[in-house]
């Protein structure tokens, strides 16, 4: 660690007991608007945090509206990357918050986003290496969202593709780098061991069961993965709560499929 602000404030959106997180990002607003779980983002994040949630994600409009209402106290990344689905390219992401903005807004980490692969791929590296060399000189911990989108990704899950973007993040300077889960553990053991800092999966798209969530958060933590850092999955379910409580028990004490869904159907 490079300095004891930092070692303090990673150690808000990691366990210093299990090594591991779950990160719950609730930044989807700008890209695809104020979606279910999104309209009542206070509520959401104070029941995530009841859950056991180590961090949320937000952009720094949701922290400065006052993102807590009462309840658990929850690490705050605040993410500086943004596009729109309505955009012509919502691959590419720019910048739309500072360093001095976020420690001003009281982050204990900030996040960015990079789509390897796109047009604007050169720009989005660009802005990493110049954030991730301000984020190390204030003591910030830095998450990468690293993604293989663009004309010449055919498949964003092939492993070969996603162990080369989760190498960039590392490489340029992430202390946790998010990626999505490659299908199986096998295949995401490679990713990890190419990857010389923590691994924490992405959610995906809403899944059809709480069995096939939690198959796949067991899957990475199985294959050496860090944690995850799951959005629609958590805050469209039912019971936001209930399924990070399951997912936190599955991170920090590795417990099988059948106890974490026992968790769910509890009273």
């Amino acid at each position: 660690m490079d300095n004891i602000g930092k070692m303090i404030r990673i150690e808000r959106i990691i366990d210093r007991n299990s090594g591991k997180t779950v990160i719950i990002p609730m930044d989807h607003g700008i890209s695809i608007g104020p979606v279910e779980g999104l309209i009542d983002w206070k509520a959401t994040i104070n029941a995530v945090a009841e859950g056991g949630a180590n961090a949320v994600v937000l952009h720094k409009g949701l922290v400065k509206s006052g993102h807590r209402e009462s309840g658990k106290d929850v690490g705050l990344i605040i993410h500086m990357s943004a596009s729109t689905s309505l955009a012509i390219d919502p691959d590419h992401k720019v910048l739309v918050c500072s360093i001095e903005e976020a420690l001003r807004l009281g982050a204990d980490a900030v996040s960015i986003h990079v789509n390897i692969g796109a047009e604007n791929e050169p720009a989005m590296l660009k802005d990493f290496g110049m954030i991730a060399r301000e984020a190390r000189m204030c003591g910030l911990p830095l998450l990468a969202m690293m993604y293989t989108r663009g004309p010449k990704i055919k498949n964003q899950y092939d492993p070969a593709m996603v162990k080369h973007s989760a190498r960039v993040g590392a490489e340029l300077g992430a202390d946790i780098v998010k990626v999505p889960y490659t299908g199986s553990p096998d295949t995401f053991q490679q990713v990890v061991e190419g990857c010389f800092v923590p691994v924490v999966i992405a959610g995906g798209e809403k899944m059809d069961t709480d069995e096939d969530i939690l198959t796949m958060v067991k899957g990475s933590i199985d294959a050496g993965g860090a944690g995850v850092s799951i959005g629609r999955n958590v805050f469209q379910h039912r019971s936001p709560t209930k399924i990070v409580r399951a997912i936190s028990s599955m991170v920090h004490n590795n417990i099988s499929v059948r106890e974490a869904e026992k968790i769910l159907e509890a009273d």
